[in-house]
C-alpha cells in the first residue's frame, strides 16, 4: 500500500515520483469501502441487477451506499444511443441521460441519483485532455497509468466525499478482455493497492452454460473468463455464477479451485421469476456477510433496521408471488422487439400491478404494422394501452389509429412522452376537426402543427435544439383525474425527456372540443398533463413526463396506479359480462 503523502501528488508531479493519485479535498485513504463488480463470458448477464440487489441488502443493515456505473464507449452520454443497440436511454433528475442500469440502482435502492454516478470514457478522456491543456501535468507526457486511470480513481473518490457512503458500488461495463474496459480494470488494481487491506472486495459476476444437447453444467468458459480476470491483477473475493438452474455443487467446486476463491464464496444467481427477489437470494446464500466480512463492517451493520426493511421488502414479494389474476397491458411501440428498451416502463407496471394483486401480461404491439382497419382486432381483447416514448417517423400513423380506438371505445389509456403528442394529434384531427393535424418531427409542413419546437420555449428554456431534460415541477389543475391520484397536490415533480411541445396556438381548440391539460409548467405556457373528463372517458390519460422513470417497488408511480387501477376495472366489468352472457 502506498502511502498518504506519496498519493496525495496533484499538483506537484515530476520526474522524481510516478505516483499520480489526485485526492479530493476531505478524502481519507481507507475510510471509505468499494465493491466492484466485473463480468465474463458475456454481456447482458445483469451487473447492475446483481450489484443493486447487494447494495440494498447492505443499505437495509444502516449503511450508507452510492453506486456508479464506468462505461467504456466514447460517448459523453447515452442520449443518442439506438434502443435496439443499447436498451433504454434512463434520465436521471439533474438531466444525465444514461444507461438503464441507473434506473435499476434507483428503483432497488429508492433513492436519486446524479450525473456523479455515471461515467463514461467520453468523460473519463474529457477530462484529461482539459487538464493537458490547462498544464495540470506540469509538462509530463500524459499517458494511460497513471494519468488516464488516475482519473477513474479520482471519480470514485469524488463520488465517496460527494455522497458520504460507507461503501461505494462499482459496475463496470461489457465484460473482461474489451478493449475499451481495460484501463477501468487496472484503475481498479491500482485502488485496491492504494487503499489498502479490506477497503476493496473484487466480485465477478459469470455466466455457467447449460447446452441442453448435454443435459449439464458446463464451467470452462466461466474459469477461463476468471482466468482472464486473475491476468490483469484482479483476484476475485466472491464469484457469482448466472445460469437458468441453481448452480451445481460439482461446478462450484470447480470455479473454487480454478479462481483461488473458497467454496463457500461462490454463489449460485440463478434465474427467478422477478428481480426483487434477488436481494433475498443474496442473504439465503449469505453473500452479504461475505462481503461484510470482508471489507470489515461488522460494526456498522444495524440488524433490527435490516430486520424491518426486509419484512417490507418480502410483503411487498409476497404480494407479487400471490397474485394469480392476469391483466393484459399492450405496449404499441416501434421498438417492441428489444425489451430493454421499455425496461422501466415494465417496471413501473409490475409495482403497481403488485400493490393492486394482479399479474401484469405485457402484450408487444409493433405500431408500424397497425392502421384504422386492424386496430380494433389488434386492441380489443386488451385491459389497458400505453404508447410510450418514441422519436422519428416509423409507426407514428399505426400509434394514432391505437389512440383513436381506444379513446372511442372506452378503454384506460396511458400516454407517455410521444403517446402524450400522439394523443393531442389524434383528437385534433378526429375531434376537433384539424384534418391533417401533425406533429413538424414528422410534417413540418403540416397546415396544423398542434406540436412544435416554439420558438417561446427555446427563448425561455435556453436550450436550443436541444432536449428538455431532467425533473421538473408540474403544477396540478384542482378537481381533475390528475390532482386525484396526485392528492389534491397543488404541484408535483416529474422527468421530462423531449423536443417537442403543444402548440399554445391550438390549446383553446383543443380545451373547446374537450381536452384538459391538467397539469402544467409553473411558470411557461408548456402543456404536460393532459385527460379526458370522466363524463367522456373512464381514464384517458397523457404526460409529456417520463413518470416510469420515477416509480419504485414500495412506491409505485400515481399515474401508474390510476391507470392499472382503471384496468383492473375494466377487466372486472368484462368478466361480469361474460357471466351475464
Amino acid at each position: 500500500m502506498a502511502d498518504q503523502a506519496s498519493l496525495s501528488t496533484v499538483g506537484h508531479l515530476s520526474d522524481e515520483t510516478e505516483f499520480y493519485t489526485p485526492l479530493p479535498s476531505g478524502y481519507r485513504i481507507g475510510q471509505t469501502k468499494y465493491v466492484i463488480v466485473f463480468g465474463t463470458v458475456m454481456s447482458g448477464l445483469g451487473k447492475g441487477i446483481f450489484a443493486s440487489s447487494l447494495a440494498k441488502v447492505l443499505k437495509d443493515g444502516g449503511l450508507t451506499v452510492a453506486p456508479i456505473k464506468l462505461e467504456g464507449y466514447l460517448n459523453m452520454d447515452s442520449g443518442t444511443l439506438n434502443p435496439f443497440r443499447h436498451g433504454e436511454v434512463f434520465v436521471l433528475d439533474d438531466g444525465m441521460e444514461c444507461d438503464m442500469d441507473l434506473g435499476t440502482y434507483e428503483r432497488m435502492l429508492d433513492q436519486n441519483l446524479t450525473r456523479a454516478n455515471f461515467t463514461t470514457s467520453g468523460q473519463i478522456f474529457s477530462r484529461v485532455l482539459e487538464k493537458e491543456r490547462r498544464g495540470s501535468y506540469l509538462g509530463r507526457d500524459v499517458q494511460m497509468i497513471p494519468h488516464v486511470t488516475g482519473e477513474v480513481k479520482s471519480r470514485l473518490r469524488e463520488l465517496a466525499v460527494a455522497s458520504g457512503a460507507d461503501v461505494i458500488f462499482v459496475e463496470i461495463g461489457g465484460t473482461v478482455g474489451d478493449v475499451e474496459n481495460a484501463y477501468f480494470i487496472e484503475a481498479a488494481r491500482e485502488l485496491a493497492f492504494e487503499e489498502g487491506p479490506r477497503s476493496v472486495c473484487f466480485v465477478a459476476l459469470t455466466l455457467i452454460l447449460e447446452p441442453p444437447t448435454l443435459g449439464e453444467q458446463k464451467s470452462k468458459a466461466a474459469q477461463l473468463g476468471i482466468r482472464r480476470l486473475l491476468e490483469n491483477g484482479i483476484q476475485p473475493h466472491i464469484i457469482a455464477c448466472r445460469s437458468h438452474n441453481p448452480i451445481t455443487k460439482k461446478v462450484r467446486e470447480k470455479m473454487s479451485l480454478y479462481s483461488n476463491v473458497p467454496f463457500d464464496r461462490v454463489f449460485s444467481m440463478h434465474d427467478c421469476e422477478s428481480v426483487y427477489l434477488i436481494p433475498k437470494m443474496l442473504c439465503e446464500n449469505g453473500l452479504d456477510r461475505a462481503v461484510v466480512e470482508i471489507l470489515g463492517l461488522e460494526d456498522r451493520i444495524d440488524t433490527q433496521l435490516s430486520t424491518r426493511a426486509q419484512a417490507a421488502w418480502d410483503d411487498y414479494v409476497g404480494r407479487f408471488q400471490r397474485a394469480t389474476t392476469t391483466l393484459r397491458i399492450g405496449i404499441t411501440g416501434k421498438y417492441t422487439s428489444v425489451r430493454d428498451s421499455y425496461a422501466s416502463i415494465i417496471q413501473a407496471l409490475e409495482h403497481a400491478g403488485t400493490h393492486h394483486d394482479v399479474r401484469v401480461e405485457i402484450e408487444w404491439i409493433d405500431t408500424s404494422q397497425i392502421d384504422d382497419e386492424n386496430a380494433e382486432s389488434a386492441l380489443q381483447h386488451l385491459h389497458g394501452i400505453i404508447v410510450p416514448g418514441g422519436f422519428g417517423a416509423r409507426g407514428i400513423e399505426g400509434k394514432i389509429a391505437c389512440v383513436r380506438w381506444v379513446r372511442e371505445n372506452k378503454i384506460p389509456y396511458l400516454g407517455l412522452c410521444y403517446g402524450f403528442q400522439m394523443a393531442v394529434v389524434e383528437y385534433a384531427r378526429n375531434v376537433c376537426g384539424l384534418v391533417g393535424a401533425n406533429t413538424t418531427e414528422v410534417a413540418p409542413d403540416s397546415a396544423y402543427p398542434v406540436i412544435d419546437v416554439l420558438p417561446e420555449q427555446k427563448a425561455i428554456e435556453g436550450l436550443g435544439g436541444n432536449m428538455r431534460l431532467g425533473g421538473r415541477d408540474v403544477a396540478i389543475k384542482a378537481g381533475t383525474l390528475a390532482a386525484k391520484l396526485f392528492n389534491n397536490a397543488p404541484e408535483t415533480h416529474m422527468r421530462f425527456r423531449h423536443r417537442y411541445e403543444v402548440d399554445p396556438r391550438f390549446i383553446p381548440q383543443l380545451e373547446a372540443g374537450g381536452m384538459v391539460f391538467s397539469g402544467r409548467a409553473p411558470d411557461h405556457p408548456i402543456m404536460q398533463v393532459l385527460e379526458l373528463p370522466p363524463d367522456r372517458h373512464p381514464f384517458f390519460l397523457g404526460t409529456q413526463a417520463h413518470p416510469e422513470f420515477l416509480s419504485r417497488p414500495l412506491r409505485p408511480e400515481p399515474l401508474f396506479m390510476g391507470f392499472i387501477r382503471a384496468a383492473v376495472q375494466r377487466m372486472q366489468q368484462a368478466d361480469r359480462h361474460t357471466c351475464r352472457a
